[in-house]
């Protein structure tokens, strides 16, 4: 391995472009972060703290998400596998476990302290990667200049916003937020990165994997912990079987359509219509987001048969079914456009998400919110299983 290499742009069309072992040891730290921020939203619904949690999630989950994304669009284009690009994602690797060490103190005392410290250090180290981007790319130096002035821009402002509380605190979070998304944009407008839409459908696809893994553990744990403490497996049964058909379901929705062939098509468009690779990437922070808060939903549902939540049992419902609901929405609408249009893209979603929201007002809702989800993957595979007509 070489010390250091020009970080040339990568070619968008090579052939065999998966994600490499530093991608997926990069990953496994979000695993941690990702687990810490359902943890949080469990507690905090379980415990009476749903106000705040409800606004602290979504806040954890977009620095995860967002320095995840970031990370995965840049090594797409520029990754080069050299000592120096390695160390920096190392770093980078080294700012997630800091960001996952804060999110209690976030989402408990709303001490966003060590998080930022964390986010920070993730975001810094990516832009020293640009910064070589820039030196060694002529071509996409502008991009990847604005890249590295944005985000520097934006890390300096999370790091004044903690003098900042109450409403001024809220507002402030808003407004950075929204520059943060603006920055790939204004940087992208000044030249395209070569990102591999195969290397991207790819790790969109582990990413989705892992939420749904955490989805997997935090019920299992949640029914192991029952167990043990002497509840009836017959009390669980309607718990555990909806939860692996909602699980299951949200795996079969992903990846029913072959999502590299997705991407190709949004990379086909991509230097005319900037739009479409945003909205497929940005999209998924709902998919992502919602499929962890599923696993934080299922948890509730096992403390609920427990006794040992302050929560209605229509509001524990709503923890599943809401999260549920959100998925699908946003699964649907980034591969609405890409479906066959007839039963399965423009009518079953809907009525989904209806009968999905009604369960919760019902004695069993994980279990119909199971039912309804495999049955939009039955009516999914029969309809696209017909020929189509003309």
């Amino acid at each position: 391995m070489q010390l250091r290499q020009a970080m040339r742009a990568r070619d968008p069309s090579e052939d065999h472009r998966t994600a490499t072992p530093l991608e997926l040891f990069f990953d496994l730290t979000f695993v941690v972060a990702v687990a810490q921020a359902a943890a949080g939203l469990h507690h905090g619904l379980v415990d009476g703290h749903a106000s705040d949690v409800l606004l602290t999630y979504p806040a954890v989950f977009f620095a995860i998400w967002w320095a995840w994304m970031n990370f995965t669009w840049f090594a797409s284009a520029y990754d080069t596998d050299d000592a120096i690009y390695r160390i920096a994602v190392l770093v980078q690797m080294a700012g997630v476990l800091v960001l996952a060490a804060g999110v209690p103190r976030i989402m408990e005392d709303g001490d966003f302290g060590v998080g930022v410290a964390g986010y920070v250090i993730m975001r810094l180290a990516l832009v020293a990667q640009w910064l070589r981007a820039a030196a060694a790319h002529p071509e996409g130096r502008t991009c990847a200049l604005r890249y590295a002035v944005g985000i520097t821009a934006c890390q300096l402002m999370w790091i004044a916003r903690l003098t900042l509380d109450g409403n001024a605190g809220i507002v402030s979070f808003v407004v950075l937020v929204a520059a943060e998304l603006a920055v790939p944009i204004w940087a992208e407008r000044a030249g395209r990165t070569t990102w591999h839409p195969g290397h991207i459908a790819e790790r969109y696809g582990l990413f989705t994997i892992i939420v749904l893994g955490e989805s997997v553990l935090s019920a299992t744990v949640g029914v192991q912990v029952a167990l043990d403490g002497d509840v009836p497996l017959t009390d669980l049964l309607t718990v555990i079987v909806g939860g692996l058909l909602i699980v299951f379901s949200m795996w079969w929705h992903y990846f029913d359509l072959p999502a590299e062939r997705l991407v190709e098509r949004v990379r086909e468009t991509f230097e005319e219509h900037l739009s479409a690779p945003f909205l497929w990437g940005y999209g998924h922070y709902f998919v992502f987001g919602a499929a962890a808060a599923v696993g934080a939903g299922l948890a509730v549902a096992v403390d609920q048969v427990q006794h040992h939540s302050v929560l209605t049992d229509t509001q524990a419902g709503l923890t599943v079914t809401v999260s549920a609901v959100v998925y699908l929405v946003a699964l649907w609408a980034l591969h609405h456009p890409y479906k066959r249009p007839g039963v399965a893209r423009d009518v079953a979603p809907p009525v989904a998400v209806v009968l999905i929201l009604a369960s919760s007002f019902t004695s069993e809702p994980v279990l119909l919110t199971g039912v309804v989800l495999a049955s939009l993957v039955v009516i999914s595979v029969v309809s696209y299983s017909q020929p189509a007509t003309r």
